[in-house]
Protein backbone atom coordinates (compact mmCIF):
# COMPACT_ATOMS: atom_id res chain seq x y z
CA UNK A 1 0.00 0.00 0.00
CA UNK A 2 1.31 3.46 -0.95
CA UNK A 3 0.21 6.76 0.92
CA UNK A 4 -0.67 9.85 -0.96
CA UNK A 5 0.60 12.84 1.26
CA UNK A 6 -0.59 16.41 -0.08
CA UNK A 7 -0.62 19.59 2.07
CA UNK A 8 -3.06 21.87 0.56
CA UNK A 9 -3.03 25.77 0.98
CA UNK A 10 -6.45 27.26 -0.18
CA UNK A 11 -6.55 30.86 -1.63
CA UNK A 12 -7.59 32.93 1.46
CA UNK A 13 -11.55 32.96 1.70
CA UNK A 14 -12.16 29.94 -0.39
CA UNK A 15 -11.87 27.63 2.24
CA UNK A 16 -16.07 26.73 2.14
CA UNK A 17 -15.83 26.76 -1.48
CA UNK A 18 -12.74 23.99 -1.68
CA UNK A 19 -14.92 22.01 0.92
CA UNK A 20 -17.91 21.84 -1.56
CA UNK A 21 -15.95 21.01 -5.05
CA UNK A 22 -14.08 18.23 -2.68
CA UNK A 23 -17.16 16.21 -1.52
CA UNK A 24 -18.36 16.12 -5.47
CA UNK A 25 -14.15 15.52 -6.54
CA UNK A 26 -13.87 12.67 -3.94
CA UNK A 27 -16.17 10.44 -5.69
CA UNK A 28 -14.24 11.26 -8.69
CA UNK A 29 -11.05 9.46 -6.89
CA UNK A 30 -12.89 6.81 -4.71
CA UNK A 31 -13.96 5.38 -8.37
CA UNK A 32 -10.40 4.69 -9.61
CA UNK A 33 -8.77 1.43 -9.78
CA UNK A 34 -6.27 0.86 -6.84
CA UNK A 35 -7.46 3.44 -4.70
CA UNK A 36 -8.49 2.40 -1.05
CA UNK A 37 -9.25 4.98 0.92
CA UNK A 38 -8.67 8.95 2.21
CA UNK A 39 -8.82 11.46 4.15
CA UNK A 40 -9.27 15.12 4.39
CA UNK A 41 -8.35 17.14 7.87
CA UNK A 42 -8.85 21.15 7.90
CA UNK A 43 -5.85 22.33 9.64
CA UNK A 44 -6.07 23.63 13.54
CA UNK A 45 -3.46 26.09 13.65
CA UNK A 46 -3.19 27.88 9.82
CA UNK A 47 -6.89 29.10 8.20
CA UNK A 48 -7.16 27.54 4.90
CA UNK A 49 -5.04 25.02 5.08
CA UNK A 50 -5.50 20.95 4.64
CA UNK A 51 -3.56 17.72 4.37
CA UNK A 52 -4.83 15.06 2.09
CA UNK A 53 -3.93 11.40 2.77
CA UNK A 54 -4.75 8.52 0.07
CA UNK A 55 -4.41 5.07 0.24
CA UNK A 56 -3.40 3.44 -3.03
CA UNK A 57 -2.75 -0.19 -3.94
CA UNK A 58 -0.02 1.08 -5.55
CA UNK A 59 2.12 3.94 -6.65
CA UNK A 60 1.25 3.56 -10.18
CA UNK A 61 -2.43 3.24 -9.62
CA UNK A 62 -1.71 6.89 -8.75
CA UNK A 63 0.57 8.23 -10.39
CA UNK A 64 -0.69 6.55 -14.21
CA UNK A 65 -3.85 5.58 -13.51
CA UNK A 66 -5.52 8.31 -11.64
CA UNK A 67 -3.18 11.30 -13.18
CA UNK A 68 -3.28 10.36 -16.52
CA UNK A 69 -7.24 9.42 -16.67
CA UNK A 70 -10.20 11.41 -18.17
CA UNK A 71 -11.35 11.26 -14.81
CA UNK A 72 -8.89 13.19 -13.24
CA UNK A 73 -9.10 16.42 -15.69
CA UNK A 74 -12.30 16.51 -14.09
CA UNK A 75 -10.38 16.48 -10.57
CA UNK A 76 -8.12 19.54 -11.96
CA UNK A 77 -11.73 21.60 -12.98
CA UNK A 78 -12.67 21.01 -9.70
CA UNK A 79 -10.07 21.58 -7.37
CA UNK A 80 -6.72 22.81 -8.83
CA UNK A 81 -7.80 26.55 -8.98
CA UNK A 82 -8.36 26.66 -5.09
CA UNK A 83 -4.52 26.23 -4.64
CA UNK A 84 -1.86 28.65 -3.30
CA UNK A 85 0.79 27.70 -4.50
CA UNK A 86 0.55 24.24 -5.98
CA UNK A 87 0.87 21.48 -3.72
CA UNK A 88 4.17 19.30 -3.64
CA UNK A 89 2.77 15.54 -3.37
CA UNK A 90 4.39 12.70 -1.54
CA UNK A 91 4.06 8.94 -1.44
CA UNK A 92 5.06 7.10 1.52
CA UNK A 93 5.50 3.48 1.98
Amino acid sequence: MILEVAILNIKEGFSAEFEINFKKAETIISSMKGYISHKLKKCIEVKDKYILLVNWETLEDHEIGFRKSHEYKEWKTLLHHFYEPFPTVEHYK
